[in-house]
């Protein structure tokens, strides 16, 4: 499949700022996450002659969108429900947000159009629904809503014959698999721009105009603090080998709330996680990934329950003695 491959690459190399821009320039919501802003980005710049609605995708040949997924940096294989299900999935939610976990608050009229978008059954109550979403949520964990990690630091190899993207399968999994075992640190920035800071000043509000005076005023102290907590965020992200997941969110939420910081109410803390995590992006961090120190404990836990599991063998038998 050709596409303007120069511009694919920018796509896939460019910060949250730059992208944001380039939405501007052309006249795109330039809302959202980094990843969402760069699939919306994709579609309407690099994919703009394909149909990309849910009957577009619908009618597409199972080789055809596969390289579709391709184009869109996320996971390619799989039957051809599941590669529309991923692709619809990629176009229309942020992966931080379509969680298992927040299905628990959406309504049986929005989990009915759900599973029908998702090609699920559309009979039983919401518990049924919501179990049907939750499963091809957790098939397609990973699968989309961010682009490979080669693509990310790398870009993509390109042709000088005819402009055309190669991407070959077997050699991104290699790339992918060697990048993961030299465990790169990615660089930090140590402050975003100004406009990153107004920005997340103002998204602490947004959803809370209409609350009652004193989780208004909860806000009014955080957008207060923006600065600190930029800087908190970066000391966190240096000191955790460049990543940024739920550990560090809770770390951040406890050093604030130590420093005094207004956050008793769930709804404020949520609101300060999700914009915290804007912020880790804008710096570098690479969201999600496991640290040294924690895949440390996990083989450390392992061991002591595989030990234990021997000493209950061997007192078992000797109960049998």
């Amino acid at each position: 499949m050709q596409v303007d491959s120069e511009l694919l690459n920018d796509l896939y190399l460019s910060p949250l700022m730059t992208l944001r821009e380039r939405a501007e320039t052309a006249e795109l919501a330039k809302s959202g996450s980094v990843e969402v802003l760069r699939a919306r980005l994709i579609q309407h710049q690099v994919l703009g002659d394909f149909d990309l609605s849910w009957e577009g995708i619908q009618s597409m040949p199972h080789r055809e969108i596969g390289e579709v997924l391709k184009i869109f940096g996320i996971k390619s294989s799989g039957s051809h429900k599941e590669r529309r299900q991923r692709l619809w999935l990629h176009l229309n939610f942020d992966s931080r947000r379509m969680t298992i976990e927040r299905l628990a608050e959406i309504d049986r009229e929005k989990l009915h159009e759900l599973c029908q978008f998702l090609e699920l059954p559309l009979t039983g109550n919401r518990t049924v629904l919501m179990g049907r979403v939750a499963g091809v949520l957790t098939s397609q964990s990973k699968g989309w809503g961010r682009i490979k990690r080669s693509l990310r630091r790398n870009g993509i190899i390109v042709s000088s014959k005819n402009e055309e993207v190669i991407i070959n399968r077997d050699e991104e999994d290699l790339i992918e698999s060697e990048n993961e075992n030299k465990k790169i640190i990615p660089e930090i920035k140590d402050e975003v721009s100004n406009a990153a800071l107004e920005d997340a000043h103002d998204s602490l509000m947004i959803g809370f105009e209409d609350a009652d005076f004193g989780v208004q005023g909860d806000i009014l102290t955080i957008q207060a603090r923006v600065e600190d907590l930029d800087r908190m965020i970066g000391t966190i992200i240096k000191n955790r080998d460049g990543a940024w997941g739920e550990k560090e969110i809770d770390l951040l939420i406890r050093l604030a709330i130590r420093r005094g910081w207004p956050l008793k109410d769930d709804r404020v803390k949520q609101r300060l996680s999700e914009v915290a995590t804007n912020i880790a992006e804008i710096k570098g961090a690479d969201l999600g990934r496991i640290t040294d120190l924690e895949t440390n404990e996990m083989e450390h836990i392992n061991r002591i329950k595989h030990k234990l599991s021997l000493v209950e063998k061997i007192l078992s038998e000797e109960g049998k003695d």
